[in-house]
């Protein structure tokens, strides 16, 4: 039996054991519900757990006189932690070709922003790509990972998702403009306008357990950006990368960095429907047992 198929069973062996509790009554319900929620979203950040695990555990315990970087065995690490999620069946390939793209792209913005001087890698390290250490890719490629993982986990799907083609122009505009704003105006208060005005009749109908949920897409993607950005606190905190700002001492990462993420989470999402195509709900009004039935339509360009 391979790991995947195990955790499936003790999975289904915990639904067994807890269930009867479960549905002792309403606020019994709702409690598992919840957990089974935490429980989801845990183990869809399992690849961003791993990592900052990684850049604390080596931060405070990684020693000066060490043959090896810090950097290059992050690297290293890193490597290896999607191979195993490969090997055992906890990331699909599909999703891997995707999650390296973003990888791909995040690195190219690194390699960029670093000569910009917008923030540093301070330590010495052999593999890298000019000022950017190789594991640094690896960063995106966890959010990448975060929003694939979750789609599947909680079976997402939408209501009044938008054309195809307005979310691809987001994307490829916020991404460009991570560059040019350096030379030319910054156009991201008119990118959040643009993605505010398309999905703001979106939503997400999701899975904590066995009837669906829902939830504006503005306000996931605002609390994922949310995550994101205390997880880059941990990260600047672990000196994984520091900006100009923290260079005499580590403080807390401006909210306003939020923003950048939101931008880069969305550009996220939208490479990840290339392997998962957003699905749709026929509408938000039916009762969730109703919906569950409902068989969704993959949405295709319009």
């Amino acid at each position: 039996m391979s790991l995947k198929d195990r955790i499936k069973a003790q999975v289904a062996a915990f639904d067994g054991w807890a269930r009867p509790w479960a549905e002792r009554s309403k606020w019994n319900g709702w409690a598992y519900e919840f957990l089974l929620f935490g429980l989801k979203q845990a183990w869809a950040c399992l690849f961003g757990a791993l990592m900052l695990a990684l850049l604390l555990g080596t931060h405070l315990f990684w020693p000066d006189d060490a043959p090896l970087a810090r950097y290059d065995f992050l690297v290293i690490a890193s490597v290896a932690i999607q191979a195993a999620l490969l090997a055992t069946k906890l990331e699909r390939w599909d999703e891997a070709a995707v999650i390296l793209i973003f990888h791909v792209v995040g690195t190219i913005m690194e390699i960029f922003k670093t000569a910009q001087g917008s923030w540093i890698y301070p330590e010495e390290s052999v593999l890298r790509i000019g000022g950017v250490p190789l594991f640094s890719g690896f960063m995106y490629a966890c959010v990448g990972s975060y929003i694939a993982r979750i789609t599947r986990l909680f079976e997402v799907r939408f209501v009044s998702y938008p054309p195809l083609w307005t979310t691809w122009t987001l994307a490829i505009l916020a991404y460009v403009n991570f560059f040019t704003h350096h030379y030319v105006f910054d156009i991201r208060n008119a990118l959040f306008a643009f993605s505010a005005l398309i999905f703001w009749r979106t939503w997400f109908v999701f899975m904590p357990d066995q009837k669906p949920r829902r939830m504006p897409m503005l306000i996931g993607a605002l609390l994922v950006s949310l995550f994101i950005w205390f997880a880059e606190n941990l990260g600047t905190f672990a000196a994984a990368w520091v900006y100009p700002s923290q260079r005499d001492g580590w403080h807390v990462v401006p909210i306003d960095k939020m923003g950048a993420w939101y931008l880069l989470m969305l550009l996220s999402f939208v490479l990840v429907t290339l392997v998962h195509k957003p699905e749709r709900t026929r509408s938000l009004a039916r009762e969730p047992s109703q919906m569950r039935e409902t068989r969704p339509q993959p949405i295709t360009s319009e």
